[in-house]
């Protein structure tokens, strides 16, 4: 047979940050703190602020990127890691790696001036919204107290609902 390439410990782990942000809506200090057994088969518990814990659902797309990075993470750092997310050597990660994970990967498919984990967060609530998710669902999703937290996330919204207003609003003719 063939000689299997070795996987990228690094590549596979910085891609599942990207993908579980981009999937789940949650905040750095959260996808940080996962543990092992936070992860599970289609949710993630998420321990957000104030130890507010909360089940995040995902599909089958996350699921596979999951599986392949445990089996990169096991053939790097072995079985016992504790942390879902770690470095090569086992270690948890901390904010300033997930930033320039994120940095470096938004600045190489956009021109935002923005290009944090928070960017992620913003774009999956805007993308539920979007697509018709209501705006408790979304606020349930991103663990936020009040609605009006996640209100911030509709603008979007309503700028696409002003520009099919008026694309398609009849025009009185002068």
């Amino acid at each position: 047979l063939h000689d299997a390439l070795p996987i990228c410990f690094e590549a596979v782990r910085n891609k599942l940050i990207i993908a579980m942000l981009y999937h789940t809506g949650m905040r750095r200090a959260e996808l940080i703190g996962l543990r092992d057994t936070d992860v599970r088969e289609g949710e993630i518990k998420v321990t957000g602020k104030r130890n507010k814990q909360r089940l995040i659902p995902y599909g089958e797309e996350l699921s596979q990127m999951i599986a392949g990075y445990r089996q990169a993470r096991k053939e790097s750092c072995g079985d016992d890691c504790g942390f879902f997310f770690v470095r090569e050597n086992g270690e948890p990660l901390y904010p300033q790696l997930v930033y320039r994970v994120v940095n470096g990967s938004l600045s190489k498919v956009c021109s935002l001036d923005k290009r944090s984990p928070h960017v992620l967060r913003h774009t999956f609530a805007s993308a539920m919204l979007n697509n018709g998710a209501t705006l408790n669902s979304v606020k349930e999703l991103l663990g936020h107290h009040s609605l009006a937290s996640t209100e911030v996330y509709t603008h979007i919204t309503f700028e696409e609902l002003k520009q099919s207003y008026n694309q398609a609003f009849p025009k009185r003719k002068s």
